[in-house]
């Protein structure tokens, strides 16, 4: 079941299918450019991008707190929500909920994304500093 393995599995997958190539790879190739990019800036520099960077991991939090939000806003309007979703022979509910649930997958998954690219960013970074650090 490589459906529900992630993308790690599905890069495991790719690069093992392909040996010769993993050094010229899409998910590597992305990966060296912003290494040799903060390879380039000095420690200094790169402590301060470091920290924004940890604030922008633990800032991408509001979205889920956004998106759980919502049912309660919802509350608060239920009597006037179901009068217009519920009337009769209508379809709005149908739209109401693809759209509702559309919402709320887009922001998971750009939440999630988010913290991943921050994450890594954080790991090269922290490797460079303490790469420096050694010599």
């Amino acid at each position: 079941m490589n459906l529900f393995r992630g993308d790690a599995h599905k890069i495991y997958c790719h690069l093992k299918k392909n040996p010769a190539n993993i050094p010229h790879s899409k998910y590597l190739k992305e990966m060296k450019e912003v290494r040799d990019f903060y390879q380039s800036v000095d420690s200094e520099l790169l402590k301060l991008i470091f920290y924004r960077l940890i604030k922008e991991k633990n800032g991408s939090g509001m979205i889920p707190v956004y998106v759980s939000s919502i049912p309660f806003l919802f509350l608060i309007f239920s009597n006037n929500l179901q009068e217009i979703l519920f009337a009769q022979g209508s379809k709005y509910w149908l739209i109401f909920v693809i759209i509702y649930i559309g919402g709320i997958t887009f922001s998971l998954f750009l939440h999630f994304r988010e913290k991943a690219w921050a994450a890594s960013h954080i790991e090269i970074i922290q490797d460079i500093l303490n790469e420096r650090k050694e010599k």
